[in-house]
């Protein structure tokens, strides 16, 4: 008897890019005064403005996975940011360059290139529409932390918000899209677009859906058409067009979207397991948290006369 066929459709390179799909999750909880509500809700707002404003969705996918792949390493040193600080546009795109660079490592090498590209063509903000009317719903919207019928619901805080969790999703749906052969523009959109929902239906989370059981799928339905209605009917059309790729595996669009999802919601939690098992030592040896110049022997000397740190 044969061996049931293996499925290669995602040869390898996920575990080489768990690291920094991890680190994405950062950008869910990185404020800036500009952006109180984290850079991943700010990323959120901003791709949504650029495709109401009728930018191809292939662009902006690129665009701001190289923002937020940049972020990783810079946080909210952004364009804007640097350019107020007194860098010229070409001295504020090279520090950018940096930022892609120092983590871009395990990244499929024409999406590198494809990013680099992208992130020297980023528009100015200015020129977009105001982001749909649910975006701002979904930023204050919270998702409903781990849950499962019959049993308590686990809250993490701080928590986050349908924003943060569809940003990642799509960012992160552009970077594993090599992995499955998949063309990044769909799966974007897909994860932006798949809680849509639930800017107007709180989130009850997987226990709380059971219980409305053959209810859930109709007012799911209604709540996203109702959410698409406010769209130009071009981008309506595409966000449908993407939607399709939810709970199916059926194309590799579908599999980079599915896969992108699964690993965000699962890393989210691993971020707050890894946050409070933090300790003191990490801190000081492997972060070196009285950083290395001029200053650092004194600090170490502070450390041992109070009895913080050996």
């Amino acid at each position: 008897m044969n061996a049931p066929a293996r499925d290669t459709s995602a040869p390898g390179r996920l575990a080489e890019l768990r690291p920094l799909l991890s680190e994405l999750m950062d950008l869910k909880r990185i404020r800036t005064p500009d952006h109180p509500d984290g850079l991943a809700a700010h990323g959120f707002r901003r791709a949504w403005a650029a495709l109401a404003s009728g930018m191809d969705p292939r662009i902006v996918a690129l665009q701001e996975t190289a923002r937020a792949v940049a972020a990783v390493r810079l946080g909210g040193l952004d364009m804007d940011v640097l350019q107020r600080a007194g860098l010229s546009s070409q001295e504020a795109l090279r520090v950018l360059g940096r930022g892609l660079e120092a983590v871009s490592r395990p990244l499929d090498p024409r999406l590198r290139e494809r990013l680099s590209v992208a992130l020297a063509q980023t528009p100015e903000e200015a020129c977009h529409a105001p982001p749909p009317t649910f975006v701002e719903r979904l930023v204050q919207q919270p998702r409903a932390g781990a849950t499962y019928p019959g049993r308590p619901r686990i809250v993490v805080s701080p928590q986050e918000s349908h924003a943060d969790h569809c940003y990642a999703v799509a960012v992160g749906a552009v970077l594993v899209a090599p992995c499955f052969g998949a063309s990044p523009a769909l799966p974007f959109v897909a994860g932006l677009s798949h809680h849509l929902f639930n800017a107007a239906l709180p989130d009850a989370g997987y226990g709380g859906e059971a219980l409305l059981g053959d209810l859930l799928e109709p007012v799911m339905k209604r709540l996203t058409q109702e959410a698409l209605a406010t769209l130009p009917e071009r981008l309506a059309g595409v966000v449908r067009q993407a939607l399709v790729l939810t709970g199916n595996v059926d194309s590799a669009e579908a599999r980079a979207f599915n896969a992108s999802d699964a690993l965000d919601r699962v890393l989210e939690l691993e971020a707050h397991a890894r946050a409070a098992g933090f300790t003191l030592r990490q801190a000081m040896e492997d972060l070196q948290l009285i950083h290395p110049g001029p200053l650092q022997a004194f600090g170490d000397g502070v450390l041992r006369e109070a009895g913080v740190w050996p």
